[in-house]
């Protein structure tokens, strides 16, 4: 049963627990866990991460079959459907299109005196992508990493996922992975592909930065190896806050919190509405879809353990609210959504309009869906070509530009105890 609550402090207390809900007792035993992990690959190499894939996955095989095969490749065009195939195209298609408008321009500005200032952008060499497996596919997590690493002009990507049955990929996931332009698939998942990815093996190089969503294993093994490599973000369970007044129709809105809560019994599903009317509506709406849902047993924990209802006095304490919890996506289901936009200062994600659910970002709108949780929206923003891109600062003095600021540098240095530093402008300054 969804929870309803009209108290703000209840409110606020419930929204924390909700945004606190990946840490457990089991954290620190889960962390030591991955620490042996990602040491163990670090030290063997393909042996440890086909015990792994053995102890975890249940699936035993070679070093040679970790990457899947170009025979496998061509097989998943044929699994596919016309129909899902022209899907993914059309979502690549979309999803290209938005990051090339996100490429960000190295830039170069000439001063007085001849100073040059300037910002360079280029890709990293190699960048990884974790595609989950296990519960669903996720071929639109594809597309999400691979095509603004592919935008930015990564020109080696590198796939990991776990394996299936047998040692099978779903083909969509294959035939996705294609679309985007990954050449390198492996089949392997879990805290030992993320440690594949930051240290390389036998068998997978090494790569410069690793994004793409996960298990809590998989979330503690980018944390732990950043710093040797780039991550995108550490996310925790996916999540949905829908702000909705009395113009919203409760059956949308109740499709929208079970759509985030079928993703995973963590997942959460927030209603902050002005509306009571509205609130006990989409409440009963719940619990009707529920009752024959495909996935019916995960979906209700969700719902029971994450999902909330909100009744508040305003649309400005709600999004206040909104604010506090910062989600990962929000959806402004009311009548002026863009009066209501300027009052959002934290959210992955904002979906404006009664005739925008999430699906619509999840899939083929453009904008990534790989996107902060847990609020980390307070900081953080979307995957986007940024993240396979790094800048270095262009300088140029001339020396009569050297000469002009040689004695604010010389009392710098000479603050700071650096006497070479200044050595190193004053000696110049003597050949001038």
């Amino acid at each position: 049963m969804l929870r309803i609550v009209t108290q703000r402090t209840e409110a606020e207390s419930e929204i924390k627990r909700i945004c606190d809900r990946i840490y457990d007792d089991q954290m620190t035993h889960k962390e030591a866990t991955v620490t042996e992990i990602i040491q163990t690959v670090k030290r063997k190499g393909d042996t440890a991460l086909l015990h792994y894939t053995s102890e975890f996955d249940g699936q035993d095989f070679t070093a040679a079959e970790l990457r899947v095969s170009g025979s496998e490749l061509d097989a998943a065009y044929q699994q596919v459907k016309g129909g899902l195939l022209k899907a993914i195209e059309m979502a690549h298609q979309r999803i290209v299109e938005f990051h090339k408008m996100r490429v960000p321009k190295s830039w170069v500005h000439f001063g007085d005196k001849d100073v040059v200032l300037g910002k360079r952008y280029t890709p990293v060499d190699a960048a990884g992508i974790y595609i989950p497996g296990g519960k669903a596919a996720y071929p639109s997590t594809v597309l999400m990493n691979a095509v603004p690493a592919k935008v930015a002009g990564v020109n080696k990507i590198v796939m990991v996922t776990p394996p299936g049955q047998e040692r099978t990929i779903n083909p969509a996931i294959l035939v996705a992975a294609q679309v985007a332009g990954v050449e390198e698939i492996y089949r392997v998942g879990g805290a030992q592909a993320i440690a594949a990815l930051a240290y390389g093996t036998e068998t997978i190089p090494k790569v410069d930065v690793i994004t793409g969503p996960g298990n809590i294993y998989v979330t503690l093994a980018k944390k732990q190896v950043f710093g040797r490599v780039g991550i995108d973000s550490i996310a925790g369970p996916s999540e949905v806050l829908i702000i909705a007044d009395a113009s919203a129709n409760p059956t949308y809105v109740a499709a929208d919190m079970l759509a985030q809560a079928e993703h995973d019994q963590m997942a959460a599903s927030i209603l902050i509405t002005n509306d009571s009317r509205l609130a006990n509506r989409v409440s009963e709406e719940v619990n009707r879809m529920l009752e024959n849902h495909p996935r019916r047993m995960m979906t209700e924990k969700a719902i029971a353990h994450y999902g909330l209802i909100v009744v508040v006095d305003s649309l400005k304490t709600a999004a206040e609210l909104s604010n506090q919890f910062a989600p990962e996506h929000l959806e402004l289901e009311v009548e002026e959504p863009w009066q209501l936009v300027d009052q959002i200062r934290h959210a992955g994600a904002i979906f404006i309009g009664h005739s925008t659910p999430e699906a619509v970002g999840d899939y083929l709108a453009g904008p990534n869906h790989t996107l902060p949780t847990c609020g980390g929206a307070r900081y953080s923003s979307a995957l986007g070509v940024e993240t396979f891109l790094k800048h270095s600062s262009l300088i140029q003095f001339s020396p009569e530009a050297l000469k002009e600021v040689s004695g604010a540098i010389a009392l710098l240095t000479e603050a700071e105890g650096l006497p070479s530093h200044g050595d190193s402008v004053s000696l110049r300054l003597k050949d001038l």
